[in-house]
């Protein structure tokens, strides 16, 4: 099961408890297969350490005690075949990931026994362990390094194409690849991982476009972090709208939650996804007459701020149909709690009439806060968030025709949002928050918690 967690929301997701002293964010993580096998595709099934293997080539050996105590001297000897080579990843807590490579290594050289030329072959059993950490955290990247790395030859099998094999051939053989291979297999493993980590955290540094809003541009907020459990990476972003205005938000590094049985755990926060719901949520005004074509309680909420009005409103009387200009006041603004997303906005409702003459007269301006109960999901490799009603606070900004109270409106307003702005705020949102692929690993059957 592959997860993930936005700091703000963590994907395996989960969005921060309230009761962490960290900034709420969602989080998911991903199975622990799923990073295995990115790595092992990036080291193994695309060829890469295979092909480093291929220069493999090892010095001369030179001995005595041959046949009959004549000296003997292997040159030559370098990798002719590479078996498949095996991948396993172990979580060092504190310190990184543990790569274990098992592979078996086919030799050839020539052995010179006395007078006595002949073809060796060599096939050897290796496993190597490296202990790699992340380091220099800058700019949004790291540097890897391999703190530890251990050679271990297995089974060794030696063979003389004439079949006249010593043991002091054997002994010769056995002690020089001992001596020389981790020296020489280590160096290899160790430029190959600084090859998969720019190709992997370049994965974590990619600027997406957001439909035509604008971009994200994704980066590690800080160093990878590893306990017993997961691997922990705390995702930021700039935001940026088109025209190149960046939106801003508070980039403070947050904690990731122990989620476990996942082996990778990523993170966005609470700030940067206000930020990116900010960037989706550009509605321009909307104007409209108030008539059932368009709102289904028009009659209703029009005969209700007549009689609002004192005296009916006779100013009113004549005129044109209401009409309603619905704005967007402010950044919408939202909140993560436990197993819990909201977007909190601002809406001002202009009502007014235009007479006869052209001019207009302003019946209402009310501003309404709404909360909006968020449904997260992840499809398409985005974050998606489908918003309906939950509450809405109604309060009158002026009235050019003494309204005082409002009280009546609530309901009928409701319904107006509804029908008229919700739809469009979705709309937006449907476009979604593209999600970087992170370490190639695609957000498939993605489970996630707030």
């Amino acid at each position: 099961m592959t997860m993930l967690k936005l700091f703000g929301i963590v994907f395996f997701c989960s969005l921060l408890s309230p009761s962490q002293e960290v900034l709420s964010g969602l989080s998911c993580a991903v199975s622990p297969g799923a990073m295995q096998n990115v790595l092992s595709d990036a080291i193994i099934h695309n060829g890469l350490l295979q092909q480093h293997l291929q220069g493999l080539v090892l010095p001369n050996i030179v001995g005595d005690g041959g046949v009959r105590g004549s000296p003997t001297s292997i040159t030559g000897l370098h990798l002719v075949k590479a078996g498949l080579p095996k991948l396993s990843v172990v979580l060092l807590p504190g310190i990184g990931v543990q790569l274990i490579i098992d592979s078996k290594l086919e030799l050839s050289g020539n052995c010179l026994v006395g007078l006595l030329s002949d073809i060796i072959a060599i096939l050897v059993d290796v496993k190597i362990t490296a202990n790699i950490k992340c380091t220099n955290f800058e700019s949004g990247t790291v540097q890897v390094v391999i703190e530890d790395c251990l050679c271990i030859l297995g089974a060794i099998k030696i063979k003389i194409l004439s079949g006249l094999l010593s043991l002091s051939v054997n002994d010769i053989v056995l002690n020089q690849l001992r001596a020389t291979l981790p020296g020489l297999l280590c160096p290899i493993v160790d430029f190959v991982i600084n090859l998969v980590n720019i190709q992997l955290m370049g994965t974590l540094n990619a600027v997406i476009p957001v439909g035509t809003a604008g971009t994200i541009h994704y980066q590690l907020a800080s160093l990878p972090f590893t306990s017993g459990m997961f691997l922990g990476m705390d995702l930021d972003g700039v935001v940026k709208q088109v025209g190149g205005s960046i939106i801003p938000h508070d980039s403070s590094a947050s904690a990731l939650p122990p989620l476990l049985d996942k082996l990778l755990v990523l993170g966005l926060r609470q700030s940067f996804l206000n930020a990116a719901v900010s960037l989706l949520i550009q509605i321009p005004p909307q104007t409209f007459a108030c008539s059932p074509e368009v709102f289904s309680g028009a009659s209703r909420l029009q005969e209700a701020i007549l009689t609002l009005a004192p005296s009916g409103c006779s100013t009113c009387r004549g005129t044109s149909p209401l009409i309603i200009r619905l704005t967007l006041s402010g950044n919408p603004l939202i909140l993560l709690e436990e197993n819990k997303a909201t977007v909190e906005l601002s809406v001002t409702i202009q009502m007014f009439f235009e007479r006869l003459d052209g001019s207009i007269l302003n019946v209402l301006l009310l501003k309404a806060d709404l909360g909006l109960n968020a449904l997260v999901s992840i499809a398409g490799g985005k974050l998606v968030l489908g918003l309906s009603l939950g509450s809405t606070s109604l309060s009158m900004e002026s009235s050019e025709v003494g309204i005082n109270s409002i009280s009546n409106l609530k309901p009928h307003c409701s319904s107006l949002l509804t029908e008229n702005f919700l739809p469009l705020i979705n709309g937006a949102l449907g476009v979604g928050i593209p999600l970087p692929n992170v370490l190639g690993i695609p957000f498939v059957n993605v489970d996630f918690r707030i």
